[in-house]
């Protein structure tokens, strides 16, 4: 296992957060997983994520997170970082995870803030302490308060940075773009900082972020990853560009819940069926319309209709 510090630096650029596709009985379609992570790796993306938001965790027995994790970890086969997410809104399935990941040889884990029961403060630190008090490898914290309902204050973070040597950084998608400047001033500037909102990936890496874990990069890895790769060369007008590029895509994949847009765009792709767990659906057909328009408008080939 390499140290947390050379894990800091091997963990930088688009790590991308790949769906759960399923079958059209709602069952776990393994082998077009499979093919979605080499489509990742082969189009530039830097790092693989699974069972996050936009692998619809809450969908998926603990079990099948364990199963979906274990086929990930084998389909990137060490080309770039693999870093599950684990968390839960139950602290023992998190921690249960947590280990999973680290016993299947995974290079880290990405631990979401409990979502639904509002943990106070303290709470939040005693659950993320206790989670990577118990495993060796890195751990990315993430905070997504739109979908928790709570926000992992700057403090909360500094104070876990300090306390646990492997956690290494944080997946922020929050739209408060004062909080971010101040988890990296509080944390230290060699926190790693990733952008999980879409508009903020090139505004964070301008800050000192290690790079961003975008939805978008399901539909678009390689400009997404781009974005990264002109930063780090020193192209700075090349990231601002694609920055403004990707906004009309971004825009449509978050016109209804992630991942139903990004689902429905891969269905029109040809890569996946286009098939969410209840209580999750695609979109409307009225959505479905638009997002055909945009795709086409990026220049992606488009093969299938996705049905209401």
């Amino acid at each position: 296992m390499p140290s947390f510090k050379e894990a800091k630096e091997r963990f930088r650029g688009s790590i991308a957060p790949v769906i759960t596709p399923f079958n059209e009985d709602e069952s776990l379609d393994l082998e077009t997983f499979k093919k979605l992570i080499d489509w990742q790796i082969e189009s530039g993306s830097h790092g693989i994520s699974v069972t996050g938001t936009s692998g619809e965790p809450s969908s998926l027995t603990v079990e099948e997170r364990e199963l979906v994790m274990e086929t990930a970890k084998k389909a990137v086969a060490g080309r770039v970082p693999f870093l599950p997410g684990t968390g839960s809104v139950n602290h023992n399935e998190a921690m249960r995870l947590t280990k999973a990941a680290q016993e299947m040889g995974a290079d880290g884990a990405m631990v979401i803030v409990p979502y639904y029961n509002r943990p106070n403060q303290h709470a939040l630190y005693k659950h993320f302490k206790t989670i990577a008090d118990a495993v060796d490898i890195p751990i990315i914290l993430y905070n997504i308060p739109g979908r928790t309902a709570v926000n992992l204050e700057v403090e909360t973070i500094a104070r876990l940075a300090e306390d646990c040597p492997n956690i290494i950084g944080i997946k922020e998608s929050n739209k408060d773009f004062e909080h971010v400047n101040r988890v990296l001033l509080k944390a230290g500037r060699d926190f790693n900082l990733y952008s999980g909102i879409e508009l903020l990936c090139y505004p964070m890496l301008a800050i000192g972020g290690a790079g961003h874990i975008s939805a978008t990069s399901n539909v678009a890895p390689a400009p997404v990853a781009e974005i990264y790769n002109a930063w780090a060369r020193g192209d700075v007008k090349r990231a601002q560009d694609m920055h403004f590029e990707m906004m009309e895509l971004n825009d449509i994949l978050f016109k209804d819940t992630n991942p139903s847009v990004a689902k429905a765009a891969l269905g029109m792709m040809g890569k996946i069926k286009p098939v969410l767990r209840k209580p999750m659906d695609i979109p409307s057909e009225a959505l479905q319309k638009e997002l055909r328009e945009v795709l086409i408008n990026y220049g992606i080939e488009l093969k299938d209709e996705v049905k209401s």
